[in-house]
């Protein structure tokens, strides 16, 4: 089907259908095994077969529903190896691409929000989409001034369908919770259904867009490309090129990896510093990876020119407002837990509400759980691998591993779930893209608390002697 389906009945149906396959999967399954075929062999079909028609329903319908199949592709690397074959390339397909709209719709909402002369705005337009998303897909286009852009045109009924589809994901999060071994599904997808309305207004996305392009406008290392023109249900940006990162996780040189892994960390870290927002969808489909001379592009497949790559940041539809950028305590509980000192982390995690008033937790043990995780700020550089992304989720999965016992009794306030999730993501995608990076030197540039102040390390020294 190349439309959104737009009726109730049509989504809820298709989603509705996802659980009795999986269950009809392991009834064949079974037959298979007592036909003869050995459980692993049988195993790798079942979840072949599973990934196949969770992620082509989640494809077709787009909305909420391919919006949480994207959401759960940068945790691809946290499957088991053997299990992870069969969804890498579906969920890859997710983070780039979705059945189009028909021309006739584009055209439709073009003349009902640009007006019936909508086409004397371009010099060109290609009715073929260059990108198909969640909620809208992108055309490539010539604006009148000859500016080549990127006009994004919202899918009509996107609004009803995304929540649609999350109200129905939600009722059977619990068969989708294998797929990504140690993450609770629930809350991810309630946190995407919260964020529905501001996904759609595509003048609060214009608005993000427009700070962070003002602010990263003389960056070396990150592009971000300005808004050209934006109504309601069309958002026309100017078009950047270079090779998404979805291609750099598949074919790309170690070179590329490296420089990738090292921007996304920088922009990650820098972005609430240096303008208020967090960009909060960081799937690989919203980035490209770029040569930083712009005569060097076609040498996009190369080395990257003679100095080097920048990082294109597109989608700003998902952003959390931090102000003050992000919060101290992040960089405060990283330094003592570097620091070892497991008191002062226990204190910082109780105040702040990680560990709730009625619960009495080991602060050794809460240290304990906590280094692994933080693995990847100690040292100078650190390799993101599948591997070592496999080795969390399996420590906390685990139900018989005292760091899953620990988990389960902390707790996420709510100021810090989209924090954390947008954290979790992009250390899935640098894992994806195996990318050895300096992060203790963003760490030390740009998040506030992770290095002491002078005169907080003199009052540390001061009350230390006088203890």
């Amino acid at each position: 089907m190349s439309d959104l389906p737009r009726k109730a009945v049509t989504r809820t149906a298709k989603l509705a259908a996802l659980p009795l396959g999986f269950a009809g999967r392991a009834t064949w399954g079974l037959g298979k095994r007592i036909g003869g075929k050995s459980a692993e062999l049988v195993g790798r079909e079942l979840q072949q077969r599973t990934a196949e028609q969770l992620f082509k329903v989640l494809g077709e319908l787009k909305g909420g529903a391919m919006k949480f199949g994207q959401a759960m592709s940068v945790f691809e690397s946290a499957l088991p190896e053997e299990v992870a074959g069969p969804y890498r390339a579906a969920l890859t397909k997710l983070q780039e691409a979705a059945p189009p709209m028909p021309t006739r719709t584009v055209h439709s909402v073009l003349a009902e929000r640009l007006g019936e002369d909508w086409h004397d705005l371009f010099l060109e337009f290609e009715d073929k989409p260059a990108a198909a998303a969640s909620i809208g897909q992108v055309h490539r286009a010539v604006w009148h001034d000859g500016r080549e852009v990127a006009v994004k045109v919202q899918y009509p009924g996107a609004g009803e369908a995304l929540l649609s589809d999350l109200n129905q994901l939600s009722r059977f999060a619990r068969l989708l919770g294998p797929l990504i071994p140690g993450m609770d599904i629930k809350p991810l997808i309630a946190e995407l259904r919260d964020r529905v309305s501001e996904e759609l207004d595509y003048a609060l996305e214009a608005q993000a867009q427009r700070a962070h392009a003002e602010e990263f406008a003389d960056d070396p290392d990150v592009l971000v490309p300005a808004v050209v023109h934006q109504c309601e249900q069309v958002l026309v940006t100017e078009w950047i090129d270079g090779i998404p990162l979805s291609e750099v996780i598949t074919d790309g040189t170690q070179e590329q990896r490296d420089r990738a892994g090292q921007l996304l960390a920088r922009f990650l870290f820098s972005g609430p510093s240096r303008t208020g927002l967090l960009h909060a969808d960081p799937h690989p489909g919203n980035f490209r990876l770029l040569p930083d001379d712009p005569e060097d592009a076609e040498d996009a497949g190369g080395s990257g020119g003679k100095g080097g790559w920048r990082l294109g940041v597109l989608d700003f539809g998902t952003v959390d407002r931090l102000p003050g950028g992000l919060p101290p305590t992040i960089g405060d509980s990283l330094r003592m837990t570097l620091d070892g000192d497991a008191e002062a982390v226990y204190d910082l995690l109780r105040e702040e509400g990680f560990v709730k008033e009625s619960i009495e937790l080991d602060p050794d043990a809460v240290l304990d759980y906590l280094l692994p995780i933080i693995e990847p700020a100690q040292a100078d550089e650190f390799t993101f691998t599948r591997g070592w992304m496999r080795s969390q989720a399996a420590r906390i999965a685990d139900p018989r591993s005292p760091a899953h016992q620990l988990g389960k009794q902390l707790n996420l306030p709510p100021a810090y779930l989209l924090i954390h999730r947008v954290t979790l993501s992009t250390i899935g995608v640098l894992c994806q893209l195996g990318a050895t990076v300096r992060l203790r030197d963003e760490l030390e540039e740009w998040l506030p608390g992770f290095v002491l102040a002078e005169d907080e390390t003199l009052a540390e020294e001061d009350s230390a002697a006088g203890a």
